[in-house]
């Protein structure tokens, strides 16, 4: 399998999403003052292998869905570009080496590894029966900042759960409104989903929800750590993606409306991510 093969396989576009998570993890446990780039190194490894552990589940577990749905149909098992055990050698090869990489940070981020690793693979299923699946992504990717956080201090704290609440409810968020697509065809396969559960303005008014809660979550985690300006910056310009993204949901004209929605959605986490760096470096 070539590099762009695999790379779409993965979408590494998301994985380079992604990263800031378990940066500002870092940063909130004040990772710079610790002044250990191996931190850094095996955080980064960890994420990237979390990654594509992940999507590469995804893709055997879903391969058949996939095959049916219009918008899904083109991914590489579908399309015979990769075989369901290529995907999944690649999904448990990166699976150790999230193991590997968290056992090389300290023992707690060892033992959690294996949840991690259940999360990963489990959340696919999750859409056969419940429609709570999008807080189940988000609690996937919830992990990253926690295990950030967890990589500098290697003992719990209510900080990084705090913070990982604030991705876990954005990620939800923007899930749903995701699944806005496969509307049609999450009923018809008996998937489970919020917009086909309970339609569309329901859906829509429980990403607003949790858009809120995200933000509040946020600036929770920046009052009990005593965050400055350019964090509160950041946070403010977060709250105006969001309430941008949601306004856009409203045009009837669905498609190319949610391209501005998820195009708009590759700011927060830099935002997040460089408000919080300039807050602890200066």
């Amino acid at each position: 399998m070539g590099f762009k093969k695999f790379s779409n396989l993965i979408m590494i576009e998301q994985t380079l999403f992604a990263l800031p998570f378990a940066y500002i993890g870092i940063l909130f446990a004040d990772g710079p003052k610790n002044k250990s780039l191996s931190i850094w190194i095996f955080a980064t490894i960890a994420l990237v292998a979390a990654r594509t552990a992940g999507m590469s589940f995804n893709r055997v577990i879903d391969a058949n869905i996939d095959a049916k749905n219009p918008r899904t149909k083109d991914r590489a098992i579908p399309k015979g570009e990769a075989t369901k055990t290529e995907v999944l050698i690649i999904g448990i090869v990166s699976s150790l080496a999230l193991v590997i990489s968290s056992y090389l940070l300290n023992p707690l981020c060892f033992y959690l590894s294996f949840v991690a690793v259940f999360l990963l693979f489990t959340y696919s299923y999750f859409k056969r029966f419940s429609s709570s699946s999008h807080f189940y992504l988000g609690l996937v990717e919830a992990a990253a900042p926690i295990g950030g956080y967890l990589a500098v201090t290697g003992k719990f704290s209510i900080v990084p759960f705090i913070l990982g609440s604030a991705i876990l409810l954005w990620i939800a968020g923007l899930d749903i409104v995701y699944a806005l697509l496969d509307k049609d065809f999450d009923k018809k396969e008996n998937l489970h989903s919020l917009p086909s559960s309970y339609g569309e303005k329901k859906a829509l008014r429980i990403s607003i929800a949790c858009y809120i809660l995200s933000v509040g979550s946020m600036i929770a985690t920046g009052l009990i750590t005593g965050k400055s300006i350019p964090y509160w910056i950041a946070i403010a310009s977060i709250a105006f993606v969001f309430t941008y993204q949601q306004i856009i949901t409203r045009n009837r004209d669905l498609e190319p409306a949610l391209k501005k929605f998820f195009k708009a959605n590759m700011y927060v986490s830099p935002f997040l991510l460089i408000g919080t760096f300039i807050d602890v470096f200066f």
